[in-house]
Protein backbone atom coordinates (compact mmCIF):
# COMPACT_ATOMS: atom_id res chain seq x y z
CA UNK A 1 0.00 0.00 0.00
CA UNK A 2 1.32 3.16 -0.99
CA UNK A 3 2.65 5.67 2.19
CA UNK A 4 1.77 9.23 2.95
CA UNK A 5 4.37 11.55 2.18
CA UNK A 6 6.86 13.00 5.00
CA UNK A 7 6.01 16.20 5.31
CA UNK A 8 2.54 14.87 5.96
CA UNK A 9 3.64 13.03 8.72
CA UNK A 10 5.88 15.44 10.19
CA UNK A 11 3.01 17.94 10.09
CA UNK A 12 1.78 19.02 13.97
CA UNK A 13 -2.32 18.38 14.46
CA UNK A 14 -3.13 21.39 15.40
CA UNK A 15 -3.42 21.62 19.63
CA UNK A 16 -6.45 24.23 18.84
CA UNK A 17 -8.92 21.81 16.74
CA UNK A 18 -7.67 18.65 17.35
CA UNK A 19 -9.70 18.19 20.77
CA UNK A 20 -13.04 18.58 18.67
CA UNK A 21 -14.29 14.97 18.18
CA UNK A 22 -13.94 14.96 22.35
CA UNK A 23 -15.81 18.17 22.32
CA UNK A 24 -18.64 16.59 20.09
CA UNK A 25 -19.21 13.49 21.97
CA UNK A 26 -19.55 16.31 25.22
CA UNK A 27 -22.20 18.24 23.35
CA UNK A 28 -24.22 14.97 22.38
CA UNK A 29 -23.93 14.07 26.00
CA UNK A 30 -26.28 16.94 26.37
CA UNK A 31 -22.88 19.12 28.22
CA UNK A 32 -22.70 22.88 27.63
CA UNK A 33 -18.98 23.84 26.05
CA UNK A 34 -17.51 27.08 26.75
CA UNK A 35 -15.45 27.07 23.89
CA UNK A 36 -12.11 29.12 25.18
CA UNK A 37 -10.22 26.99 22.50
CA UNK A 38 -10.64 29.06 19.92
CA UNK A 39 -9.74 32.58 18.31
CA UNK A 40 -13.42 32.75 17.21
CA UNK A 41 -14.68 36.44 18.37
CA UNK A 42 -18.15 36.44 19.81
CA UNK A 43 -18.71 40.26 18.36
CA UNK A 44 -20.89 41.23 15.70
CA UNK A 45 -19.15 41.67 12.04
CA UNK A 46 -19.56 45.38 10.89
CA UNK A 47 -22.79 46.08 9.03
CA UNK A 48 -20.10 48.31 6.28
CA UNK A 49 -19.03 44.54 5.47
CA UNK A 50 -22.53 43.25 4.67
CA UNK A 51 -23.70 46.40 2.82
CA UNK A 52 -21.19 46.62 0.67
CA UNK A 53 -22.05 42.92 -0.51
CA UNK A 54 -25.69 43.93 -0.90
CA UNK A 55 -24.90 46.75 -2.87
CA UNK A 56 -22.57 44.89 -5.20
CA UNK A 57 -24.95 41.99 -6.06
CA UNK A 58 -22.18 40.64 -8.61
CA UNK A 59 -23.87 39.11 -11.64
CA UNK A 60 -21.00 37.22 -12.03
CA UNK A 61 -19.08 35.57 -8.90
CA UNK A 62 -15.55 35.99 -11.16
CA UNK A 63 -11.99 35.27 -10.19
CA UNK A 64 -10.14 38.42 -8.75
CA UNK A 65 -6.48 39.79 -9.68
CA UNK A 66 -4.39 37.48 -8.03
CA UNK A 67 -3.06 40.51 -5.95
CA UNK A 68 -6.27 41.43 -4.55
CA UNK A 69 -8.88 44.24 -6.03
CA UNK A 70 -7.50 46.85 -6.42
CA UNK A 71 -9.81 48.98 -4.99
CA UNK A 72 -9.16 46.69 -2.21
CA UNK A 73 -5.86 47.09 -2.18
CA UNK A 74 -6.34 50.63 -2.46
CA UNK A 75 -8.74 51.09 0.48
CA UNK A 76 -6.19 49.00 3.04
CA UNK A 77 -3.18 51.31 2.14
CA UNK A 78 -5.45 53.95 2.87
CA UNK A 79 -6.27 52.06 6.47
CA UNK A 80 -2.75 51.44 7.15
CA UNK A 81 -1.30 55.44 6.31
CA UNK A 82 -3.92 56.85 8.37
CA UNK A 83 -2.66 54.43 11.26
CA UNK A 84 1.13 55.74 10.02
CA UNK A 85 2.03 52.64 7.80
CA UNK A 86 3.17 54.32 5.00
CA UNK A 87 2.19 51.27 2.46
CA UNK A 88 1.13 52.21 -1.20
CA UNK A 89 -1.26 49.54 -3.24
CA UNK A 90 1.71 48.23 -5.36
CA UNK A 91 3.07 47.14 -1.71
CA UNK A 92 0.50 45.10 -0.60
CA UNK A 93 -1.25 41.58 -1.70
CA UNK A 94 -4.00 40.57 -0.59
CA UNK A 95 -4.40 36.73 0.70
CA UNK A 96 -6.34 34.13 1.49
CA UNK A 97 -6.38 35.36 5.18
CA UNK A 98 -3.43 35.88 7.52
CA UNK A 99 -2.54 32.55 7.17
CA UNK A 100 -1.75 32.50 3.30
CA UNK A 101 0.50 35.98 4.07
CA UNK A 102 2.42 33.70 6.01
CA UNK A 103 2.83 30.89 3.79
CA UNK A 104 3.91 33.41 1.21
CA UNK A 105 6.17 35.14 3.52
CA UNK A 106 8.50 31.96 4.27
CA UNK A 107 8.10 30.67 0.67
CA UNK A 108 9.09 33.71 -0.65
CA UNK A 109 12.13 34.14 1.78
CA UNK A 110 13.77 30.82 2.80
CA UNK A 111 14.36 27.62 0.98
CA UNK A 112 14.32 24.17 1.90
CA UNK A 113 16.99 23.54 5.12
CA UNK A 114 16.95 27.08 5.68
CA UNK A 115 15.74 28.72 9.73
CA UNK A 116 13.75 30.86 10.90
CA UNK A 117 13.82 32.05 14.81
CA UNK A 118 10.95 32.21 16.49
CA UNK A 119 10.60 33.44 19.88
CA UNK A 120 8.03 30.74 21.51
CA UNK A 121 5.36 29.57 22.85
CA UNK A 122 4.52 30.47 19.43
CA UNK A 123 1.06 30.40 17.09
CA UNK A 124 0.87 26.78 16.89
CA UNK A 125 0.35 27.05 12.69
CA UNK A 126 3.26 28.36 12.45
CA UNK A 127 5.21 24.80 13.29
CA UNK A 128 2.77 23.37 9.90
CA UNK A 129 3.84 26.15 7.79
CA UNK A 130 7.72 25.50 8.56
CA UNK A 131 6.90 21.55 7.78
CA UNK A 132 5.23 22.63 4.64
CA UNK A 133 8.24 24.76 3.86
CA UNK A 134 10.57 22.40 4.46
CA UNK A 135 12.40 24.78 6.69
CA UNK A 136 13.89 24.43 10.15
CA UNK A 137 12.17 26.26 13.44
CA UNK A 138 15.06 27.86 15.87
CA UNK A 139 13.15 28.95 18.98
CA UNK A 140 13.73 31.51 21.26
CA UNK A 141 12.30 30.58 24.99
CA UNK A 142 10.02 33.34 26.63
CA UNK A 143 9.18 32.60 30.34
CA UNK A 144 5.73 32.93 32.14
CA UNK A 145 7.30 34.51 34.93
CA UNK A 146 9.17 37.29 32.76
CA UNK A 147 5.09 37.58 31.13
CA UNK A 148 6.66 36.25 27.99
CA UNK A 149 8.72 39.61 27.82
CA UNK A 150 10.93 39.01 24.76
CA UNK A 151 14.83 38.24 26.05
CA UNK A 152 17.20 40.42 25.07
CA UNK A 153 18.77 40.59 21.49
CA UNK A 154 21.94 38.61 22.49
CA UNK A 155 19.56 35.53 22.58
CA UNK A 156 18.62 36.04 19.22
CA UNK A 157 21.96 36.40 17.64
CA UNK A 158 23.23 33.15 19.54
CA UNK A 159 20.83 31.18 18.11
CA UNK A 160 21.91 32.91 14.31
CA UNK A 161 23.29 29.93 12.03
CA UNK A 162 24.79 29.67 8.65
CA UNK A 163 21.20 29.06 7.73
CA UNK A 164 19.72 31.65 9.38
CA UNK A 165 16.92 33.43 6.80
CA UNK A 166 14.50 35.33 9.13
CA UNK A 167 12.93 36.33 12.00
CA UNK A 168 9.40 36.19 12.77
CA UNK A 169 7.68 37.27 15.60
CA UNK A 170 3.98 37.89 16.47
CA UNK A 171 2.96 41.58 17.82
CA UNK A 172 0.99 41.45 20.02
CA UNK A 173 1.59 38.31 20.53
CA UNK A 174 -0.75 34.59 20.64
CA UNK A 175 -0.74 32.88 22.77
CA UNK A 176 0.78 34.78 25.24
CA UNK A 177 -0.83 38.49 25.05
CA UNK A 178 1.99 40.26 25.35
CA UNK A 179 3.02 43.52 23.82
CA UNK A 180 6.78 43.91 22.49
CA UNK A 181 7.58 47.37 23.40
CA UNK A 182 9.61 49.37 20.51
CA UNK A 183 13.04 49.84 21.90
CA UNK A 184 12.93 46.03 21.46
CA UNK A 185 11.78 45.58 18.33
CA UNK A 186 14.22 47.99 17.06
CA UNK A 187 16.99 45.70 18.67
CA UNK A 188 15.80 43.19 16.48
CA UNK A 189 15.66 45.60 13.52
CA UNK A 190 19.82 46.49 13.96
CA UNK A 191 20.63 42.74 14.24
CA UNK A 192 18.33 42.22 11.03
CA UNK A 193 20.65 44.67 9.22
CA UNK A 194 23.76 43.32 10.93
CA UNK A 195 23.29 39.96 9.86
CA UNK A 196 21.07 40.52 6.67
CA UNK A 197 18.09 39.02 7.68
CA UNK A 198 14.19 39.21 6.98
CA UNK A 199 11.90 40.31 10.06
CA UNK A 200 8.58 39.38 9.93
CA UNK A 201 5.77 40.75 11.55
CA UNK A 202 2.96 39.14 12.29
CA UNK A 203 0.44 41.90 13.46
CA UNK A 204 -3.41 40.99 13.25
CA UNK A 205 -3.71 42.20 16.70
CA UNK A 206 -2.60 45.81 16.16
CA UNK A 207 -5.68 47.25 17.73
CA UNK A 208 -6.14 44.58 20.41
CA UNK A 209 -3.58 46.93 22.57
CA UNK A 210 -4.09 47.77 26.08
CA UNK A 211 -0.97 49.50 27.30
CA UNK A 212 -1.88 52.76 26.44
CA UNK A 213 0.87 53.04 24.04
CA UNK A 214 0.97 52.96 20.25
CA UNK A 215 2.86 49.63 18.95
CA UNK A 216 5.24 49.94 16.42
CA UNK A 217 5.07 48.26 12.93
CA UNK A 218 7.76 46.35 11.46
CA UNK A 219 6.91 48.86 8.56
CA UNK A 220 7.50 51.98 10.89
CA UNK A 221 11.18 50.89 11.58
CA UNK A 222 13.89 52.87 9.61
CA UNK A 223 16.30 50.98 7.50
CA UNK A 224 13.88 47.49 6.95
CA UNK A 225 13.12 48.72 3.32
CA UNK A 226 14.74 45.64 2.73
CA UNK A 227 13.83 43.36 5.38
CA UNK A 228 10.38 44.08 6.79
CA UNK A 229 7.56 41.96 6.28
CA UNK A 230 4.04 42.78 7.48
CA UNK A 231 1.21 40.36 7.88
CA UNK A 232 -2.07 41.12 8.28
CA UNK A 233 -5.64 39.75 8.49
CA UNK A 234 -9.21 41.39 8.96
CA UNK A 235 -10.23 37.97 10.36
CA UNK A 236 -10.12 39.65 14.19
CA UNK A 237 -9.82 43.37 13.90
CA UNK A 238 -13.66 43.12 12.29
CA UNK A 239 -14.77 39.65 13.57
CA UNK A 240 -14.65 38.45 10.13
CA UNK A 241 -12.77 35.26 10.58
CA UNK A 242 -14.63 33.42 8.23
CA UNK A 243 -14.27 35.59 5.42
CA UNK A 244 -10.08 34.26 4.75
CA UNK A 245 -9.01 37.60 3.77
CA UNK A 246 -5.51 38.84 4.84
CA UNK A 247 -3.20 40.98 3.49
CA UNK A 248 0.76 40.83 2.81
CA UNK A 249 3.17 43.82 2.90
CA UNK A 250 6.58 44.66 2.19
CA UNK A 251 8.76 47.25 0.28
CA UNK A 252 10.99 44.46 -0.95
CA UNK A 253 10.27 44.68 -4.62
CA UNK A 254 11.47 41.12 -5.29
CA UNK A 255 9.68 39.51 -2.22
CA UNK A 256 6.78 41.24 -3.48
CA UNK A 257 7.28 39.41 -6.74
CA UNK A 258 8.21 36.08 -5.24
CA UNK A 259 4.93 36.43 -3.48
CA UNK A 260 2.65 37.57 -6.34
CA UNK A 261 3.96 34.23 -8.62
CA UNK A 262 2.41 32.06 -5.68
CA UNK A 263 -0.55 34.23 -5.60
CA UNK A 264 -0.86 33.31 -9.04
CA UNK A 265 -0.70 29.40 -8.71
CA UNK A 266 -3.63 29.63 -6.23
CA UNK A 267 -5.58 32.16 -8.89
CA UNK A 268 -6.96 34.70 -6.52
CA UNK A 269 -8.30 35.19 -3.49
CA UNK A 270 -11.90 35.04 -2.34
CA UNK A 271 -14.11 37.52 -4.47
CA UNK A 272 -17.35 38.19 -2.58
CA UNK A 273 -15.61 38.54 0.52
CA UNK A 274 -13.39 40.93 -0.83
CA UNK A 275 -16.21 43.40 -1.44
CA UNK A 276 -17.49 43.13 2.13
CA UNK A 277 -14.00 43.79 3.64
CA UNK A 278 -13.71 46.66 1.48
CA UNK A 279 -16.58 48.10 2.74
CA UNK A 280 -15.46 47.22 6.30
CA UNK A 281 -12.55 49.40 6.46
CA UNK A 282 -15.31 52.29 6.27
CA UNK A 283 -15.86 51.48 9.66
CA UNK A 284 -15.81 53.95 12.82
CA UNK A 285 -13.03 54.29 14.88
CA UNK A 286 -15.62 54.05 17.53
CA UNK A 287 -16.44 50.61 16.68
CA UNK A 288 -12.86 49.84 17.85
CA UNK A 289 -12.80 51.72 20.80
CA UNK A 290 -16.32 49.98 22.13
CA UNK A 291 -14.43 46.15 20.70
CA UNK A 292 -11.32 47.53 22.99
CA UNK A 293 -13.03 48.46 25.60
CA UNK A 294 -15.40 45.24 26.10
CA UNK A 295 -11.78 42.95 25.75
CA UNK A 296 -10.02 45.00 28.10
CA UNK A 297 -12.69 44.16 30.69
CA UNK A 298 -13.09 40.52 29.59
CA UNK A 299 -8.81 40.56 29.94
CA UNK A 300 -9.69 42.36 34.01
CA UNK A 301 -12.08 39.81 34.84
CA UNK A 302 -10.66 35.99 33.27
CA UNK A 303 -7.64 37.92 35.40
CA UNK A 304 -8.89 38.09 38.60
CA UNK A 305 -11.07 34.77 37.88
CA UNK A 306 -7.61 33.08 37.44
CA UNK A 307 -5.04 34.66 40.14
CA UNK A 308 -7.67 33.79 42.88
CA UNK A 309 -7.33 30.61 41.85
CA UNK A 310 -4.77 28.22 44.03
CA UNK A 311 -2.06 26.80 41.85
CA UNK A 312 -2.40 29.35 38.74
CA UNK A 313 0.02 30.94 37.71
CA UNK A 314 -1.64 33.72 35.18
CA UNK A 315 0.69 36.51 33.67
CA UNK A 316 0.54 40.25 32.62
CA UNK A 317 -2.15 40.52 29.58
CA UNK A 318 -1.13 43.63 27.47
CA UNK A 319 -2.36 42.42 23.85
CA UNK A 320 -4.22 40.55 22.04
CA UNK A 321 -7.27 38.44 23.46
CA UNK A 322 -5.06 35.20 24.90
CA UNK A 323 -3.99 33.85 28.06
CA UNK A 324 -1.04 31.37 28.19
CA UNK A 325 -1.59 30.49 31.64
CA UNK A 326 0.43 27.38 34.00
CA UNK A 327 -1.79 25.11 35.86
CA UNK A 328 -1.21 22.82 39.19
CA UNK A 329 -1.44 20.02 36.56
CA UNK A 330 1.23 17.30 35.22
CA UNK A 331 0.05 17.13 31.53
CA UNK A 332 -2.19 20.21 29.64
CA UNK A 333 -2.98 17.45 27.05
CA UNK A 334 -4.71 14.76 29.44
CA UNK A 335 -6.25 17.68 31.40
CA UNK A 336 -8.38 19.16 28.41
CA UNK A 337 -9.30 15.86 27.39
CA UNK A 338 -10.74 14.93 30.68
CA UNK A 339 -12.32 18.30 30.83
CA UNK A 340 -14.61 17.19 27.54
CA UNK A 341 -14.73 13.56 28.65
CA UNK A 342 -14.93 12.86 32.61
CA UNK A 343 -15.57 16.21 33.74
CA UNK A 344 -19.02 18.78 33.84
CA UNK A 345 -20.26 21.32 36.59
CA UNK A 346 -24.00 21.86 36.16
CA UNK A 347 -24.28 20.48 32.91
CA UNK A 348 -21.10 22.50 31.27
CA UNK A 349 -17.44 22.01 31.00
CA UNK A 350 -14.76 24.39 29.28
CA UNK A 351 -12.66 23.93 26.06
CA UNK A 352 -9.02 24.80 26.35
CA UNK A 353 -6.23 24.26 24.27
CA UNK A 354 -2.99 22.37 25.50
CA UNK A 355 -0.08 24.38 25.95
CA UNK A 356 3.01 21.71 24.50
CA UNK A 357 0.91 21.97 21.00
CA UNK A 358 2.43 26.19 21.41
CA UNK A 359 6.39 25.16 21.45
CA UNK A 360 8.40 23.94 19.13
CA UNK A 361 10.77 22.73 22.27
CA UNK A 362 9.96 19.27 22.97
CA UNK A 363 8.98 18.93 26.92
CA UNK A 364 7.56 22.38 27.38
CA UNK A 365 4.32 23.89 27.87
CA UNK A 366 3.24 20.75 29.52
CA UNK A 367 1.61 22.68 32.83
CA UNK A 368 0.22 25.06 30.71
CA UNK A 369 -2.88 26.17 28.84
CA UNK A 370 -3.82 28.87 26.33
CA UNK A 371 -7.22 30.76 26.63
CA UNK A 372 -8.86 32.85 24.12
CA UNK A 373 -10.82 34.76 26.37
CA UNK A 374 -13.32 35.52 23.15
CA UNK A 375 -17.11 34.83 24.46
CA UNK A 376 -19.14 37.77 26.73
CA UNK A 377 -18.94 38.37 30.19
CA UNK A 378 -20.61 36.60 31.65
CA UNK A 379 -20.21 33.52 29.85
CA UNK A 380 -16.34 33.63 30.57
CA UNK A 381 -16.97 34.42 34.28
CA UNK A 382 -19.32 30.74 33.97
CA UNK A 383 -16.08 28.97 32.33
CA UNK A 384 -13.98 29.78 35.25
CA UNK A 385 -15.84 28.36 37.59
CA UNK A 386 -15.74 25.49 35.12
CA UNK A 387 -12.20 25.32 34.96
CA UNK A 388 -12.46 26.34 39.33
CA UNK A 389 -14.32 23.33 39.90
CA UNK A 390 -12.13 21.43 37.61
CA UNK A 391 -8.87 21.89 39.11
CA UNK A 392 -10.67 20.74 42.76
CA UNK A 393 -11.75 17.46 41.35
CA UNK A 394 -8.86 16.35 38.97
CA UNK A 395 -7.53 12.92 40.47
CA UNK A 396 -4.04 14.34 39.01
CA UNK A 397 -3.86 17.85 40.33
CA UNK A 398 -0.59 18.57 41.38
CA UNK A 399 -0.59 19.23 45.09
Amino acid sequence: MPKVSDRAVAMPASPIRRLVPFAEAAQQRGVRIHHLNIGQPDIESPDRFWQAIVAAKPKVVAYSHSAGNPSLRAKAAAFYQANGIDVSPDQLLVTTAGSEAIRFALLSCLDPGDEVILPEPLYANYLGFAVEAGIAVRPIATRIEDDFALPEAEAFEAAIGPRTKAILICNPNNPTGAVFPADQLERLRDLALRHDLFLIADEVYREFNYTGRPIRSVLQLEGLERHAILVDSVSKRFSLCGARIGFLATRNEEVLASALKLAQARLSPPTIEQIGVEGALDTEEAYFERVRAEYRERRDLLVRRLRAMPGVLCPRIDGAFYAMVRLPIRSADDFCRWLLESFEHRGQTVMLAPGPGFYATPGLGGDEVRIAYVLNQQSLDAAMDCLEAALSQYPERLR
